[in-house]
């Protein structure tokens, strides 16, 4: 079952959100897209609309405030955020750098 927003979204949509969001200056950098990359990002949500009656009750802008308001709460609460997960690395580029894969 697919669950997600079923507007369609690119990363650098997402990017230019959060950078308004956070009122960020932070240049967004393009770099050319793995092979891997999917070209839609938009789910098909029907199946769970259908057998368990689900559909996304938060917009994607307001589940972005949300998730910025618990980011910098776990920054203000420790100093740092660590990535966790496989590979997991901290951001290269610097702080007003936001790396966004081209589309």
């Amino acid at each position: 079952v697919n669950l997600g927003n079923p507007d369609e979204y690119s990363v650098a949509d997402f990017a230019k959100y959060i950078k308004e969001l956070t009122n960020s200056e932070s240049v967004i950098q393009f770099l050319e897209k793995s092979q891997d990359d999917p070209s839609q990002r938009k789910p098909e949500i029907s199946v769970a609309k259908r057998e368990i009656d689900w559909e996304p009750k938060v917009s994607v802008k307001d589940g972005l405030k949300k998730a910025i308001e618990y980011f910098q709460s776990v920054l203000d609460e420790s100093g740092e955020i660590i990535p966790t997960g496989p590979g997991a690395s901290k951001p290269k580029g610097g702080e007003d750098h936001v790396v966004v894969k081209s589309e």
